[in-house]
C-alpha cells in the first residue's frame, strides 16, 4: 500500500508532462495510481490540490516504511533544503535558523523525527483517535525511541560512549546535571553528552537551536546520539572550548542579557531572564565565564526556551 504522501515526485512528473494536464486531471490519475483497490475509503483519495507538507511525507514515510533507505533520503533531502535556505521551519524566525543551521544536519533530521513522534499522537494518518493527550513523559519516550532507530539507522549513533570520547576526545573534566564534557589538551573545541531536563526531546533539540542563536560564539554543533552507562538519553555536541579568566558577575550577566532584549524575570532566583519570545534561565556565574581572550562574558551552557505563548503545546 503506497501512501498519498509520498506522491510529490508522482505529482511533479505530471505537471513536466507537457500533456497539458488540468490540476483536478493530475489528482483524479494520482488517486487511480494510489488507490487502486477498493478497500480504500472515498475520503482518504486526493481531493486538495494542496498536497502534503515535507514534514507529512517524513511522517508518512517512517509510519508505512520505518527508517528505510527511502525514509532517510527523504530527510536528508529536507534537512539539506533547510541548511541551504531553500525551505524554513515556522517555528523558527530568521535569527533562530542561522542557529539551526550552526546546530547541524543531524539536530535537523533529529527534529523532523520528533516532529513525527509527536504527531503520532495526533489523531489522523499516523495515529488512531484516542481518548484524552498524551502526557509528557509518552511523547518524550516515543521521541527518543525514533531519535534512537533513525541514528542507527544512519550511524550516528553511539555505542560506550565514555570510553570512546576517552579515548578519541581526552578525558571527562566535568560533569554536571546537564552534561558531561571531554577534553584533550590543545584542542578547540570540547565534547558534551548532554541530556535532556526538558519536557520532551523536541524541546531538548529546540534549546541547542536557540542558545546558538543567543550566543553563536559558543555554538553547540550536534554529531549524534547515545544513551549512558545509566540509560539516560543524551545528546552527543561539539562546542568551542573556552579559556576562563574569571566567572562573570551579576552585573555583567545582567549587562550582556540585557542587550539581548532580556530583564530579569524578577522570581527571586536573579539568574532567570526572559524577553518577549524566549525565557533564558540558568545564568549563574559557572556558567557564564569572562573570556580569557576577548576579556568580555560569554555564555557556555544555560537553559532556553520558547515563552508560553509561543510553545506548540
Amino acid at each position: 500500500m503506497i501512501d498519498p504522501r509520498w506522491t510529490i515526485d508522482v505529482r511533479e512528473e505530471l505537471e513536466r508532462s507537457g500533456l497539458g494536464l488540468t490540476e483536478a486531471e493530475i489528482i483524479e490519475i494520482c488517486n487511480v495510481v494510489i488507490f487502486p483497490k477498493p478497500d480504500w475509503k472515498t475520503t482518504e483519495r486526493l481531493s486538495n490540490p494542496k498536497w502534503a507538507t515535507r514534514q507529512e511525507q517524513i511522517n508518512a514515510a517512517i509510519k508505512y516504511n520505518g527508517f528505510s533507505e527511502h525514509t532517510l533520503i527523504l530527510i536528508d533531502n529536507y534537512t539539506n533544503d533547510i541548511l541551504n535556505g531553500r525551505t524554513n521551519l515556522d517555528r523558527f524566525n530568521q535569527q533562530e535558523h542561522a542557529g539551526l543551521c550552526l546546530a547541524d544536519s543531524p539536530l535537523i533530521g533529529a527534529y523532523a523525527v520528533c516532529c513525527y513522534a509527536r504527531a503520532s499522537f495526533e489523531p489522523g494518518p499516523y495515529a488512531p483517535a484516542s481518548e484524552g493527550s498524551p502526557t509528557n513523559w509518552e511523547i518524550d519516550a516515543k521521541q527518543e525511541e525514533c531519535i534512537e532507530q533513525w541514528a542507527r539507522a544512519k550511524g550516528i549513533w553511539f555505542s560506550n560512549p565514555e570510553k570512546v570520547f576517552t579515548a578519541v576526545y581526552g578525558p571527562m573534566i566535568a560533569q554536571g546535571a546537564e552534561a558531561k564534557v571531554y577534553y584533550k589538551s590543545g584542542d578547540t573545541s570540547v565534547i558534551k553528552e548532554r541530556c535532556s531536563i526538558y519536557s520532551t526531546l523536541d524541546k531538548a533539540l529546540e534549546a541547542i537551536v536557540l542558545h546558538n542563536a543567543l550566543f553563536p560564539e559558543t555554538q553547540m554543533t550536534t554529531i549524534g546520539f547515545t544513551r549512558d552507562s545509566d540509560g539516560l538519553f543524551r545528546i552527543i555536541l561539539t562546542q568551542p572550548f573556552i579559556g576562563c579568566q574569571r566567572l562573570a558577575t551579576k552585573a555583567e550577566i545582567d549587562e550582556m542579557v540585557s542587550e539581548k532584549g532580556f530583564h530579569d524575570n524578577c522570581d527571586g532566583n536573579g539568574v532567570n531572564y526572559i524577553s518577549e519570545r524566549l525565557h533564558l534561565e540558568d545564568m549563574h556565574p559557572a556558567n557564564v565565564f569572562i573570556d580569557s581572550q576577548s576579556c568580555k562574558p560569554i555564555c557556555i551552557d544555560c537553559i532556553v526556551k520558547f515563552v508560553k505563548n509561543e510553545q506548540n503545546n
